[in-house]
């Protein structure tokens, strides 16, 4: 595996030799000293560039960063899908080598920079021919802290919670498996991950990243909290899938009564009682029920 002073003399030797390359800058993980680093940090690099066309049209101009187990080109599926892109101004190309680093890269013209640039502020410039590059502070993690929630965000966040909780109960009783593990997986946990998200927030004075996905939160959560996190994931058994809608349902009053007792939020206990007390009646549901016995 190439070290990160190699990936970085070959990433600023091919936009010093290449005159259509004017200026590089990197965002993402490998700015953050917050970061944890290990072997799978990807270099997330930006060549600031006269023109795309020259590039789009040449698959091969990439290929002096390695050999590739996989290229992803996210504007081309795109446009492949009909959605609306501009090559002209911006290309992103993500590359995986053989040698295990991964290189996510963009070709922006300079127009398309000036408008992006300041926008995220863990970039750092490497390169600039020509004095382009406007000027910005210390790489910071601040816009990806977790943010404060307003009332209406938790009510929300509350009230879907427990709502979206009777179609994984309805998913699981009538056997439809994929339903119920998708509606648990993309609704609850979603609406779980924004109570932890503003429970870890308000721990630590809202100064801190939960990380993409919720990456950090075993950084973050207790350990009793952790472990309970950790139950809400099930497999494919209908048992263990209703445990863990459960443990969800326990984690989620927990940290919701906290996080809204800190702001100043009702927390709704009443819906909360009644669904949980629901979800039993129709987890002992024999299968030829004819009504719901709450």
């Amino acid at each position: 595996m190439r070290s990160e002073k190699e990936m970085f003399e070959l990433i600023l030797g091919v936009a010093q030799r290449d005159e259509r390359i004017r200026a590089v800058y990197m965002n993402g993980s490998r700015t953050n000293v917050k970061a944890p680093k290990d072997i799978f940090q990807d270099y997330d690099i930006v060549y600031v560039v006269t023109e795309t066309a020259s590039f789009i049209e040449d698959d091969h101009w990439i290929d002096v960063f390695g050999d590739l187990i996989i290229l992803q080109e996210p504007d081309r599926l795109s446009k492949n899908c009909g959605k609306s892109t501009d090559f002209e101004s911006n290309y992103g190309y993500l590359m995986l080598f053989t040698d295990g680093n991964r290189i996510d890269l963009h070709i922006q013209t300079k127009e398309y920079m000036k408008k992006v640039y300041l926008q995220d502020k863990l970039t750092i410039p490497l390169l600039d021919k020509d004095n382009c590059l406007p000027k910005i502070g210390a790489p910071t993690d601040e816009d990806y802290w977790v943010k404060r929630p307003t009332e209406g965000f938790y009510d929300c966040c509350c009230n879907d919670f427990w709502w979206c909780l009777q179609n994984v109960a309805k998913g699981l009783w009538r056997d439809e498996l994929p339903y119920a593990k998708e509606m648990f997986d993309s609704i609850i946990r979603s609406r779980l991950n924004d109570m932890v998200s503003w429970w870890i927030g308000l721990k630590n004075d809202f100064k801190v990243s939960a990380g993409k996905m919720g990456k950090y939160f075993k950084k973050y959560l207790p350990e009793s909290y952790w472990t309970m996190y950790e139950k809400t994931y099930s497999d494919s058994n209908k048992d263990k899938v209703w445990d863990a809608m459960f443990v969800a349902g326990d984690l989620f009053r927990i940290l919701g009564k906290e996080v809204g007792e800190h702001f100043g939020f009702n927390y709704p206990i009443k819906e909360d009682e009644n669904m949980t007390r629901y979800l039993k009646a129709v987890r002992r549901l024999p299968l030829d029920a004819k009504d719901i016995d709450i």
